[in-house]
């Protein structure tokens, strides 16, 4: 693993000083306080610092081992899901095989809970969680950084100018993930670069040729490469997104003026809205795995797209933002209406149906009027894509 040092998780060899680093570190300190108790954080942070150091080095001081931790963590995780959730449900688990390894690529609506549903829904079912793909721009924060290396996580560089920079990095990239494959670790890894803010969840191709750099030399053909990472889509579906009008901003004035410049730590916002703010009901689908890949990356992402919006989990939510879009004042125009094609879990009642206009009715008034179009499509478009899907 020498070879992956500047993007690689921590060993196991490394997790006992690595939580110590942190157990010393007032600005980890302050973030689990302000999490466990805002209230005293705000009025007696170093009150609430010894209190909550003495609270980890209890629970996790004497923990020396990557699984062990996470093991550790499940009860947090859980409580986190329950709380901000109404269920998470899932979906061809039953396909996949305890034992093997797998490169599963995932539709990006949320920063960390993303990663964590999946690895959620894993853990407890007895599979092995996985390796987590983050872009590098997320380790600009030193504390944040260390847990997430903790928690199995490699980086992804990004925004990388020099032609050669960019091939080094992918290479490295390319052998890190076929290496974890090799031996036995899954990965998770978004079908593109960011969250897809507007709903329509499409693999970018040039991920996928990544995956292939570090294999040309050893004369595999590219169909073949892939079928040896075992891809399997996964589609993860949120009744509602916390962060829906934060995105609907960005994507109106990216409109508007050409661009948009994050504001400094807008990321953490969003990793700590995303992870404390109500999700409704969360399914993630587990795809069948690609054992007969086609012979390029457009064709495989491609073949991707259509298993992930097939079994996209469609929400009362989604139906009423598209219907809506046809009627809506501020609406962006919808090209068709609802038909009985759209592919769901579950059939929705009228209450359901009731219950969900009211809701998305709340969130558009909470909204200036320009933004509200780019909040119905990031509902809307996923059952623009599931009726495409189904009807080819």
């Amino acid at each position: 693993m020498q070879d992956f040092d500047a993007i690689r998780p921590y060993s196991d060899e490394e997790t006992a000083p690595a939580i110590r680093r942190l157990l010393d570190d007032q600005e980890f300190l302050d973030m689990v306080g302000r999490f466990k108790s805002p209230t005293l954080a705000r009025w007696a942070p170093a009150v609430l610092r010894g209190f909550t150091r003495r609270w980890l080095a209890r629970h996790f001081g004497g923990i020396t081992r990557v699984d062990d931790l996470q093991a550790h963590l499940s009860r947090y995780v859980g409580e986190l899901v329950e709380h901000t959730t109404t269920r998470v449900t899932h979906s061809g688990l039953e396909r996949l095989d305890k034992h093997s390894p797998y490169l599963f690529i995932s539709n990006h609506r949320d920063i960390v809970f993303d990663p964590m549903v999946v690895n959620y829904l894993l853990f407890q079912n007895g599979f092995h969680t996985t390796r987590i793909a983050i872009g590098d721009n997320l380790l600009q924060n030193r504390v944040f950084a260390e847990m997430m290396r903790l928690n199995k996580s490699f980086v992804v560089r990004r925004n990388l100018t020099s032609p050669r920079e960019m091939r080094d990095a992918y290479m490295t990239l390319s052998s890190f993930i076929n290496h974890s494959i090799d031996t036995n670790h899954s990965i998770w890894i978004a079908q593109r670069e960011g969250r897809a803010k507007d709903g329509l969840d499409h693999t970018d191709p040039a991920i996928i040729k990544m995956f292939y750099m570090s294999q040309k030399k050893s004369g595999l053909g590219f169909g073949e490469a892939m079928n040896r990472l075992h891809i399997v889509p996964v589609s993860i579906a949120y009744e509602y997104d916390p962060c829906d009008a934060d995105k609907a901003r960005e994507l109106e004035i990216r409109a508007r003026t050409g661009s948009y410049t994050k504001a400094e730590g807008e990321d953490s916002e969003q990793i700590v809205k995303g992870l404390r703010g109500f999700k409704g009901h969360v399914h993630v689908h587990f795809g069948t795995p690609i054992h007969d890949a086609p012979d390029s990356p457009k064709e495989l992402a491609a073949r991707i797209d259509r298993e992930m919006h097939a079994n996209y989990h469609l929400h009362a939510s989604n139906l009423v933002a598209y219907q809506m879009r046809g009627v809506h004042p501020d609406a962006h125009a919808t090209p068709e209406s609802v038909s009985d094609a759209v592919v769901t879990a579950e059939t929705w009642s009228p209450a359901d149906l009731a219950a969900a206009e009211a809701e998305m009715e709340r969130r558009l008034a909470a909204c200036e009027p320009a933004i509200r179009p780019y909040l119905l499509d990031m509902y809307a478009n996923p059952v623009a894509t599931s009726l495409a899907a189904t009807a080819g």
